[in-house]
């Protein structure tokens, strides 16, 4: 690599449909936000041809903006595809968000790519969060090269950000972590800061200078080589160590010189096998300027390092009743199988689906069979209908650019495809699949909402629908216990977006009101009551007694009715009444307005009236009855607890066990895993875990994750009770 010239390619640079899954490379891009994941597109779409500036989309005459204010924040929310096109082939960039609140945009850009550019900010580091990625992408064996950015800025140094990268990504194997360039850097300026205007590349020896706003290649001068000799040994034996040849390191420690051209094909494989992790340097262009620092290389070990689609394992497909199917890798004369990885809406052409072909050829116009994948728990549908695919277009900025077909391995847009969801499978009509859901986040930050307005109202259902099919990260719920509507998201980001998208997209104005924790209530007590409904007011009146007795019972016991009336004190055809008036009323509570369980409820006697006894008349008794025993009872409120498992580094332990015995938690056990994690296991009261996504994130600095399981319910301590009834939002 770097050994060959490159010309700008212009109009040629514009990515359309590929024809075949080896001109293909789906590469997403990795860092957290600010790192400079969606400037580095941008530059590397300017160094391709794909834009004939900086900042600008240009297509059949006219310009918009890449600069959009709106747009922008759209992309940093979201999974955005640029494709560009390089050497005769398409790369597919997938730029994901960097906040973590959009970890399920990222994940659809992991499932949709077969490579990750992981780009690390040369003024802030590698975070946490990124870390955990690299992991994720290690467990699955996916290639990985990394991007150090921001090398203008005055803190910037691009060796020591090369050391850290290796700490930080190299842990079993530093030396698979090392640069392939160097930077060459320009005259001194006053605050002492040297700007990087060139690379120095260590395989081939060359200098590609990049002052001028073009990339030319040159010869280093003698005095730059012994700079670059320390550097340039250790990646010759980085490449060798990785080498399928193993002789090849013993030939070189006994002296021999090995071809540079071995050495780059060596490079090359080993990248693509996902065992050696090449650093390089990228900057955005200078005003006016063809081609950013780096674009090039990062460009060429891109189409010739990075794997294609055709070397991708086949993903895992049932038929929809369960039975396994195997698939050949990336054929496209093979069956249909494709994957929606992103729901978006356009207001211009409606619904949008950005769709992963991992078989067969997908064609305009061509009715496919559309699997859902199964997140009823979430608010979203089970699919298996049919769809005609409408108008096939590859995405570039705001633009559309219209496709005939789309071949394995490639990407590309759907319009209107109505009932196909993320993560659902396309398929043949005639050979319907489902593929494997990739892993979603759980969505652990509850937002109650209420409509702001009747017409809100009216609205409020769809707009909701459609954007839970947009984000399978958020989750739907209609509490059939505290009534409210409740959107369950990843963060505050999370849920402002969602907000905003219901209000521009959908025209729906909700309120945010406090969540409610759905408590309960039970008798600690044995206690009587009785329940007399006597009225005469003309006509038949209102005759009903019934006496009964409550003792509380085991928790998830429930409500037990036991009928013990002897003598016809209570006509048979009326127990039933009594028992549904008794249950109508735990369901109302009997004390604080929460649902009453964990009792048996018995009936001992009661009177009737030949003609003013009716169903409704001892209905309401029990209701009564109940109500009478409860005023002479011990009530406790019982909260939900939940099973919480936090997986945390080890450097913050100790304070998610404090923080976690703050919120009255009770810590059962922890345990080590691989990485350095703990896996903290621990029960903790709902009620004090309802911002814990938020506060987790904080309190370990974005590296830590949690899952929680409802365990039951139990009293609640009596002054957490006091506090509860004083603050009637959350008590009611």
């Amino acid at each position: 690599m770097g050994d060959k010239a490159h010309t700008h390619p212009g109009a040629a640079g514009r990515a359309t449909a590929a024809d075949h899954p080896a001109s293909v490379r789906n590469v997403v891009l990795v860092g957290h936000c600010g790192s400079g994941k969606t400037t580095l597109v941008e530059a590397l779409a300017l160094t391709a041809g794909a834009v004939n500036r900086a900042g600008r989309v240009e297509d059949g005459g006219t310009v918009s903006d890449y600069d959009d204010i709106e747009h922008r924040q759209q992309r940093s929310v979201q999974l955005s595809l640029v494709p560009v096109e390089w050497d005769g082939t398409k790369v597919n960039l997938l730029d994901t968000p960097g906040y973590a609140d959009f970890v399920g945009e990222l994940r659809a850009g992991l499932r949709a790519a077969d490579a990750a550019l992981f780009v690390v900010s040369a003024s802030d580091g590698v975070d946490g969060a990124t870390r955990v990625v690299w992991e994720e992408c290690a467990a699955v064996g996916m290639p990985r090269a990394i991007v150090i950015t921001h090398l203008e800025s005055a803190r910037s140094d691009f060796e020591e950000m090369t050391r850290l990268c290796a700490e930080a990504f190299g842990a079993d194997d530093p030396d698979a972590v090392l640069p392939l360039y160097l930077p060459l850097h320009g005259p001194q300026a006053p605050d002492g800061h040297a700007p990087v205007t060139g690379l120095i590349g260590l395989l081939s020896q060359k200098l590609f200078d990049y002052s001028t706003g073009e990339r030319k290649e040159s010869e280093p001068g003698e005095d730059q080589l012994p700079l670059i000799e320390e550097a340039r040994n250790r990646l010759i034996e980085g490449i060798i160590s990785e080498s399928e040849d193993e002789t090849l390191m013993d030939r070189y420690l006994g002296g021999e010189q090995v071809d540079v051209a071995t050495l780059i094909q060596d490079l090359e494989r080993a990248v693509a096998r996902g065992v050696f992790f090449p650093v390089l340097a990228a900057a955005p262009a200078a005003d006016g300027a063809r081609q950013g620092l780096g674009t090039v290389e990062l460009l060429e070990l891109v189409t010739r390092g990075f794997p294609t689609p055709l070397e991708r394992a086949a993903p895992r497909v049932t038929t929809p009743d369960g039975r396994p199917r195997e698939l050949k890798p990336c054929d496209p004369d093979a069956p249909l199988v494709a994957e929606v990885v992103k729901t978006s809406s356009d207001p211009y052409v409606g619904r949008l689906s950005l769709i992963r072909v991992f078989s067969g050829t997908l064609r305009a116009d061509q009715t496919v069979h559309v699997s859902g994948h199964g997140l009823a728990d979430r608010g979203h549908e089970d699919h298996d209908v049919d769809e005609k695919i409408g108008a096939l277009s590859t995405p570039f900025g705001k633009q559309q650019r219209p496709v005939g077909h789309v071949v394995a391995g490639d990407l590309a847009c759907v319009a209107k495809l109505s009932r196909a969801e993320t993560g659902d499978t396309l398929s043949a009509k005639d050979d319907p699949l489902l593929m494997a859901p990739w892993e979603m986040p759980d969505p652990l930050l509850p937002l109650a909402i209420e409509a702001h307005s009747k017409p809100d109202e009216d609205k409020l259902s769809q707009g909701l629908a459609r954007l839970v099919a947009e984000d399978p990260t958020m989750r739907l719920e209609q509490n059939q216990d505290t009534h409210q509507v409740v959107l369950w998201c990843l963060g505050e980001a999370h849920a402002d977006v969602a907000l905003e998208r219901l209000r521009s997209r959908y025209g729906v104005q909700v309120d945010v009101v406090p969540h409610r924790v759905p408590l309960r209530e039970t008798f600690a007590t044995k206690s009587a009551g009785r329940g007399r409904h006597v009225k005469q007011s003309g006509g038949h009146g209102q005759f009903a007694i019934c006496e009964i007795e409550v003792e509380p019972l085991p928790g998830g016991s429930g409500i037990e009715f036991v009928d013990k009336v002897v003598g016809g004190a209570v006509p048979r055809q009326f127990i039933p009444s009594v028992e549904k008036g008794v249950r109508a009323q735990a369901l109302k509570g009997v004390a604080s307005g929460h649902r009453l369980v964990d009792v048996r409820v018995t009936l001992l006697d009661g009177k009737a009236h030949s003609v003013d006894s009716s169903d409704a008349a001892f209905q309401t008794a029990g209701a009564l009855a109940l109500r009478e025993a409860a005023a002479g009872a011990k009530i406790h409120l019982l909260e939900p607890v939940a099973e919480v498992s936090v997986l945390v580094g080890d450097d913050y332990v100790g304070a998610v066990m404090s923080d976690l015995s703050g919120r009255r938690g009770r810590v059962l056990g922890t345990e080590q895993t691989p990485g350095g994690r703990t896996l903290i296991r621990a029960e903790v009261p709902e009620i004090e875990i309802s911002r814990y996504a938020v506060d987790l994130r904080s309190l370990s600095h974005g590296t830590a994750r949690f899952s929680r399981a409802y365990a039951r319910h139990e009293p609640m301590p009596p002054q957490v009770a006091e506090r509860l009834r004083q603050h009637t939002g959350h008590a009611a």
